[in-house]
């Protein structure tokens, strides 16, 4: 016996979310965190480095080297989307801001692909609301909309989005890959020609940006759902008809991707042998998700009966598939966190189906643990700026400068100004949220939307300038330029013990060529740059013979970091 839908919504409940405020908090979001920064250290450097050598063309752009060294992270398509905007708008807005410009767009197709899926899938038939006796259910486009909109507010406020999404590395390339093969399985019994189309860029993408795994799991999941499903789409009897076709076209996107994964030999493994820090996965599950992953345990219980039922799951069966497989390859494989990021996007539609089930109560108790916690976390994050603004608190101020050394404030009142609208928007949604559209299904996801988007662009306005002096390498490749500046170190420099972000940043922010000393400790430099702590570790002594320091040079925020200057000697200098 198949069992009804545990959704029960009127048509009051369905009142849509003005789109001015929905889209000026995606712009909210989106921005903040691309702007006002250089590259950070790590991938977000690592990732320039290798975009701007494709850029002036001192690389392969399909084995693209920096140094000699390949890319830690793996795919190609990041690199060439960087690249490509670097040519093209490097000469307007700067290299570092050109090359954000594809993967500002990467999250905007995150998010407007997130909303579709979730849009269709509730158009589905079995995640239709129950029919009232008496009519005043809610109506299927206004339903379906509503849905959508809870989904993409579910995406927003999710913690762990903020930081990855917001860098220039494969994993956003995966993330929008992702969303758009979810969009494009979602949509099949609506628009065919245009899922298949998204379908194929989207597996093709995840192709090429390190998760060939990934795009064959999706690619065989999504053919073994349409081949499966009873009920799709407005026209169940049609659909069920062509379920067939659908499989076929996943099967054929799914075999073109393999085929160019292996063409270009992109097919990467990044398996554990075995799941060492089990409570560590946990914690990254309970606050990566949060409040997504709640509300989506929630739906699998309520709609427990409907998954089993070929002819009620599609909504759950899609959803399930492309947040199962990065949960997965999160527990799986490293990183951890990463591979987590690809399931979000699902998490957050699941969370959305559990709106047309809760009770009053539980949505009160959302709304005021997201009141107190997100304006706690806003006036925390304004004492801090003040802090190291006025030196008062003085304890806050002290490790501040202890994160932050030789840090020198500055106020921007651009960015002031920025934080003061943010804060008193934050106030209103909170009185709009307690005095109107209590009927609304969207309403429990509002506040967590705007206190994630408020504390987001506060980090991002008002601590940008001291988070970028303490991730950035700018600072210290300044003093560094200085000093080969006094010392005349020009033309080539031989580097040792640096990883690839320190790397790009010495070949970016000094304009000099680098090779690796290791590799060439004959090549015709006569200018060395070496990590102070490996250089001092290593026994080589023929690799350490014929160099004089010159000089060091600090970082010292995070870990401390010596860079030494060497020159050859006399005797060993290259004329």
């Amino acid at each position: 016996m198949n069992q009804p839908t545990p959704a029960i919504v009127a048509q009051s409940a369905v009142r849509r979310l003005p789109r001015w405020a929905l889209l000026l908090l995606c712009l909210a979001y989106v921005i903040p965190g691309f702007v006002m920064r250089g590259p950070w250290r790590s991938n977000d450097m690592e990732a320039f480095g290798f975009m701007r050598e494709l850029a002036l063309g001192h690389t392969s752009w399909l084995a693209p080297k920096l140094s000699g060294l390949s890319p830690s992270m793996d795919g190609l398509l990041p690199y060439w989307l960087g690249a490509l905007s670097l040519q093209g708008f490097g000469w307007l807005i700067g290299p570092e801001m050109a090359t954000r410009l594809p993967f500002i767009a990467l999250l905007v197709l995150t998010l407007g692909a997130t909303w579709w899926g979730a849009y269709y899938l509730a158009r589905t038939p079995g995640a239709q609301p129950v029919a009232f006796a008496f009519g005043g259910e809610a109506q299927l486009i206004d339903y379906s909309r509503a849905m959508a909109d809870a989904a993409l507010l579910a995406l927003v406020a999710t913690l762990g989005l903020a930081q990855p999404s917001h860098e220039t590395t494969s994993y956003v390339t995966q993330l929008g890959c992702t969303a758009l093969v979810f969009f494009a399985v979602a949509a099949m019994a609506y628009h065919p020609n245009k899922s298949a189309v998204a379908l194929l860029i989207g597996l093709l993408g995840l192709a090429l940006s390190g998760a060939p795994t990934m795009a064959i799991l999706f690619g065989l999941g999504g053919s073994l759902i349409a081949f499966t499903q009873h009920s799709w789409g407005d026209n169940p009897g049609r659909a069920h008809r062509q379920a067939r076709i659908w499989a076929a076209a996943w099967l054929a996107a799914t075999v073109l991707a393999a085929m160019l994964t292996t063409a270009l030999d992109q097919w990467v493994w990044h398996l554990v042998d075995s799941v060492s820090d089990l409570s560590g996965l946990l914690q990254l599950l309970l606050w990566f998700c949060w409040p997504a992953w709640p509300l989506a345990l929630w739906t699998l219980w309520v709609w427990r009966r409907q998954i089993s039922s070929p002819r009620k799951n599609a909504h759950l069966s899609i959803a399930l598939l492309f947040a199962g497989v990065p949960v997965a390859a999160c527990l799986s494989s490293t990183p951890a966190d990463r591979a987590l990021l690809l399931g979000l996007p699902a998490i957050a539609t699941l969370a959305a189906f559990a709106l047309p089930t809760f009770r009053r109560s539980i949505s009160a108790l959302i709304d005021w643990f997201t009141l107190l916690f997100f304006t706690v976390s806003a006036i925390a994050i304004w004492v801090v700026w003040l802090a190291f603004q006025t030196g008062y608190p003085p304890k806050i101020a002290s490790n501040i400068a202890r994160l932050a050394p030789q840090f020198e404030a500055s106020i921007s009142w651009i960015s002031v100004l920025t934080a003061l609208i943010a804060t008193a928007s934050w106030f209103a949604l909170v009185v709009w949220r307690t005095s109107r559209n209590r009927a609304a299904i969207w309403k429990s996801l509002v506040l967590p939307a705007g206190g994630a988007t408020l504390s987001w662009v506060l980090l991002s306005t008002l601590w940008i300038a001291p988070l970028d002096h303490a991730r950035s390498y700018e600072f210290q490749m300044t003093q560094l330029a200085d000093e080969m500046q006094k010392a005349q170190a020009t033309g080539c420099v031989l580097t040792y013990g640096l990883g690839r972000s320190q790397i790009a940043a010495v070949r970016y922010y000094t304009h000099v060529d680098t090779a690796l000393l290791r590799h060439n400790p004959t090549a015709p430099c006569n200018w060395a740059l070496v990590d102070a702590d490996r250089w001092a570790g290593d026994h080589n002594i023929k690799l350490r013979q014929g160099w004089n320091e010159v000089s060091r040079i600090t970082r010292l925020s995070g870990r401390k970091e010596v860079l030494i200057l060497l020159k050859r000697t006399d005797s060993a200098a290259v004329q």
